[in-house]
């Protein structure tokens, strides 16, 4: 089955979820790599971080159906990866929410 790349948050869902998780994720990104289909982002290893993104996950898994997260937390500090992926035409979509 192949999903439309579309977000189902309105206008406003999407600035509100801007303001209260998206924005504080985005600058807590150490770097990004263009990866096949989307793109890993990666975050110290703290538990705040941790949390805001399984949230961030939770939330964004629910209104981009097409959307494909891999979530790696290694040992022994090694920083927190964040993959999103999705279809070819989705890439335009993960840089707007979430940054290239």
């Amino acid at each position: 089955m192949v999903l439309p790349v579309a977000c189902t948050l309105t206008e406003a869902e999407l600035r509100e979820r801007r303001a209260t998780i998206l924005d504080s994720v985005r600058r807590a990104v150490l770097d990004i790599t263009p990866v096949r289909d989307g793109y890993s982002y990666r975050f110290d290893a703290t538990s705040e971080i941790l949390a805001q993104l399984a949230r961030l996950v939770d939330l964004e898994r629910q209104c981009c159906a097409f959307l494909t997260f891999r979530l790696t937390v290694g040992a022994d500090q090694q920083p927190i990866c964040l993959e999103i992926t999705g279809p070819p035409d989705a890439k335009p979509v993960i840089v707007d929410f979430f940054g290239s």
